[in-house]
C-alpha cells in the first residue's frame, strides 16, 4: 500500500481542524511542525476564550452537583462547598479539578499579549479565589477521614496531579505560590496512591472514570515533572506487569454506550510513555494489528451522541476528543517511516473535528467538562512524555 508522506498528512490534518473551528466562528493556531517538547503548543486566543468561559462558568457554580460522598454520620450531610471548599464546582470534584487545570493551562499556552487583560484578570482572580490555604486544609481533612481513601481514585486524583504538574512546568512566581498552597493535598494524594498501587492486582479496563490506564498516564506525567522517582517506578512496574504481554485488543467492541475513554487506545497511550520507540512499535503491531497502512481516516467509528442533555450519553463527545489525542500521540511515538502513522493521524483529524464541534455552553451536561478534554487535545498536553530512548 502507498506510504503517505508524514509532513503532508500533518498539514492536511491541521487544515481540517482549522476549517472545523472556523465553522464554529473560531480559529485554532496551527501548531508549528518544528515545535519542541519543552514548549507547549499554543491555542488561538479566540478558542482559548471559549474554553476559559466554559471553565469560569462552572468552577464556582455549586449546583447542580453530584457528590460521590461517604457519610460517616449525620454530620456529614453537608453542601458541596462545605465539603470541598476548593473543588466544589463543575458538577463533581474531578470536573472541578480539571476545570482549574484548564485555566492554568490557558495561562501557559496563550501568550500574555494575546489574551485580553480582562480575561487574564478573571482567570487569575478565579484561581486565587479557589486556591486558599484554609480551603486546601479542608480538602486534606476530607481525604484523610475514615472510609475515604478511595475517594476520586484514580481519575480525579490523577487529574489533580496533572494540575500540580502544570503549575510546576509553568515556572513563574504566581504558579509557584499556587503550587505551594496545593502541596499538602498533593502529599496526601501521592501517599494514598503509593499505598494503593502495590495492592492493585489487575488493570481496570473500563471506558469511564475508574479506568487505570488513563490515570496511570497522568500520574506518570506528574511523577516525571515532579522528579518523583518512586512513583514513576511504581507506575511503570504495574503498567508493564498489566500490559506488556497484551495482544489483539478488541477495538471492534468500542466504544460502549457511556465511554469517554477508549480502553484499547488508552493502553497504547500509556505504553508509548514507557517503551523505547522500536519496542513500542513492535508491541503496537501485536496489540492493535489492524491499523491501516493506506492513510485512511475512517477506520474508527465516530462516537454518536443522541441526547446531549443526558450526562452519560454525552460522554461519547469526550471519547472522540480523547481518541483524537491518543492517535496523534501514538503516531508521533512511532518511527517517522512507520506506514501506520498516516492512518493514525488521519483518523485523529476526523475524531477531533467531531469532538471539537460539540464543545459548547448549550448544555451543562457537556459544558462542565468537555473544554478540558478539548484543550488537552489542541495543546498536545501528553505529547512530550513519549520515550525516545
Amino acid at each position: 500500500m502507498p506510504y503517505v508522506n508524514d509532513l503532508y498528512i500533518r498539514k492536511f490534518i491541521f487544515t481540517r481542524q482549522l476549517a472545523t473551528l472556523l465553522a464554529l466562528g473560531l480559529a485554532m493556531a496551527v501548531p508549528s511542525l518544528a515545535a519542541t517538547d519543552n514548549k507547549p503548543n499554543t491555542v488561538d486566543p479566540r478558542l482559548a476564550g471559549k474554553f476559559a468561559r466554559l471553565a469560569l462558568d462552572c468552577v464556582h457554580r455549586e449546583y447542580p452537583n453530584k457528590i460521590g460522598h461517604v457519610l460517616n454520620s449525620a454530620e456529614d450531610a453537608r453542601t458541596p462547598s462545605s465539603l470541598h471548599p476548593v473543588f466544589y464546582g463543575c458538577f463533581d470534584w474531578h470536573s472541578s479539578v480539571h476545570g482549574h487545570w484548564l485555566l492554568v493551562r490557558l495561562l501557559r499556552t496563550v501568550p500574555a499579549d494575546e489574551m485580553s487583560p480582562e480575561l487574564r484578570h478573571e482567570i487569575i482572580g478565579a484561581l486565587n479565589q479557589s486556591f486558599t490555604r484554609e480551603g486546601v486544609a479542608e480538602e486534606v481533612a476530607y481525604f484523610e477521614t475514615e472510609n475515604r481513601k478511595s475517594y476520586e481514585r484514580p481519575y480525579g486524583v490523577a487529574w489533580f496531579l496533572q494540575l500540580t504538574a502544570e503549575l510546576r512546568e509553568r515556572n513563574d512566581p504566581m504558579a509557584s505560590a499556587w503550587l505551594d498552597i496545593l502541596r499538602p493535598l498533593e502529599t496526601v494524594i501521592v501517599t494514598q496512591l503509593q499505598n494503593w498501587l502495590p495492592k492493585l492486582a489487575y488493570a481496570i479496563r473500563l471506558g469511564t472514570h475508574n479506568q487505570s490506564m488513563f490515570a496511570f498516564g497522568l500520574i506518570l506525567d506528574w511523577a516525571r515533572a515532579a522528579g518523583a522517582t518512586e512513583m514513576e517506578r511504581m507506575v511503570k512496574e504495574r503498567s508493564l506487569a498489566f500490559h506488556q504481554a497484551d495482544r489483539n485488543c478488541p477495538m471492534a467492541y468500542e466504544p460502549s454506550g457511556e465511554d469517554f475513554l477508549s480502553p484499547c487506545l488508552m493502553e497504547a497511550d500509556l505504553m508509548r510513555r514507557l517503551l523505547p520507540q522500536i519496542a513500542f512499535a513492535e508491541w503496537l503491531a501485536t496489540f492493535l494489528p489492524d491499523i491501516p497502512l493506506d492513510g485512511s481516516g475512517d477506520w474508527l467509528a465516530i462516537g454518536i451522541v443522541n441526547d446531549p442533555t443526558d450526562g452519560k450519553l454525552v460522554h461519547l463527545d469526550g471519547v472522540n476528543l480523547s481518541r483524537a489525542w491518543i492517535l496523534e500521540n501514538i503516531a508521533h511515538a512511532l518511527p517517522e517511516a512507520d506506514p501506520r502513522r498516516a492512518s493514525l493521524l488521519a483518523a485523529a483529524s476526523v475524531l477531533a473535528e467531531a469532538g471539537l464541534a460539540n464543545v459548547s455552553a448549550e448544555h451543562y451536561e457537556g459544558s462542565h467538562w468537555l473544554a478540558s478534554f478539548a484543550n488537552y487535545l489542541v495543546t498536545q498536553r501528553g505529547r512530550s512524555v513519549t520515550s525516545k530512548r
